[in-house]
């Protein structure tokens, strides 16, 4: 709101800001989102990662949440990027298309691989979007799903196993450890055992890769998970947002904050003239 704005620049710079300045200073930032949405993608990014977060926000029938779509870009120098983001109303496919056919059609046509949760919107719309680019499923939301389905008490065992299927040296030895571990545990945990096999291929898409560093870095979406964990602390504190140009401006925030310190993205200057 202007008031909190107002008063976060009286703490900074020792001097009161008029209501009309703050205006101005938030239109400016207003100017960047729009900017932000509709920048040409000239990178060519080595992986993409896809995920959301839920944000919470007021409406005329009170407060609702609602999810907010992120892609993030890997670099060939090994930086990483917010490419863009979308308030959606769901997480469904159609939202997803959306989403993507618009990355798609300001350059971001290709990389060598997707890396995304198991969110079915998300899921189903890939082939249709990126039907050429290997999809890899994130382990750690994998792992969540196969351990809700086994005791606590027998979780770790059941974890040692498969860990030992994701930290293999190549392809062979993870397809011999998902037999093992699949031999183990089909009995006691059927429900566990079918979970990994349904998606086990797009599990190990990222054996197809020699460099461990960087299958490592692609085969969970820790690296925007760590994004969402900036913008749940910056926002916290906020309470619910009072609408969808509130939202907007805090996430461009975080995430340009985010890749200015990655040196990915020019700083956002404010100026005196602004």
């Amino acid at each position: 709101s202007t008031r909190k704005v107002g008063a976060a620049l009286l703490s900074l710079l020792g001097e009161k800001i008029s209501p009309q300045t703050v205006s101005r200073i938030a239109k400016t930032l207003d100017r960047g989102v729009y900017a932000f949405h509709r920048q040409r993608i000239s990178t060519v990014f080595k992986a993409l990662i896809l995920d959301g977060i839920v944000i919470t926000r007021k409406t005329g029938t009170g407060s609702m949440k609602r999810p907010v779509l992120v892609a993030l870009g890997m670099r060939y120098d090994g930086k990483k990027e917010i490419i863009d983001f979308r308030l959606a109303q769901s997480e469904s496919g159609a939202e997803w298309r959306t989403f993507l056919t618009d990355l798609y059609n300001r350059g971001l046509t290709e990389c060598e691989v997707i890396c995304a949760d198991g969110g079915p919107g998300l899921i189903s719309i890939l082939p249709e979007v990126y039907p050429t680019i290997p999809l890899q499923r994130c382990w750690a939301h994998k792992m969540r799903n196969i351990l809700d389905k086994v005791p606590k008490k027998k979780q770790k065992s059941v974890k040692r196993g498969l860990v030992k299927i994701y930290t293999a040296r190549n392809l062979t030895e993870a397809k011999k450890y998902a037999r093992q571990w699949t031999q183990t545990w089909i009995d006691q945990y059927p429900k566990a055992v079918k979970c990994l096999q349904d998606d086990l291929e797009e599990l190990l898409t990222c054996f197809q890769f020699s460099d461990t560093d960087f299958r490592k870095a692609i085969r969970t979406t820790n690296a925007i998970e760590r994004r969402f964990k900036e913008v749940r602390r910056r926002t916290r504190p906020m309470g619910v947002f009072s609408n969808r140009t509130s939202v907007e401006r805090i996430l461009y925030a975080v995430f340009m904050y985010e890749n200015i310190n990655l040196g990915v993205y020019p700083v956002f200057m404010l100026t005196q003239n602004t």
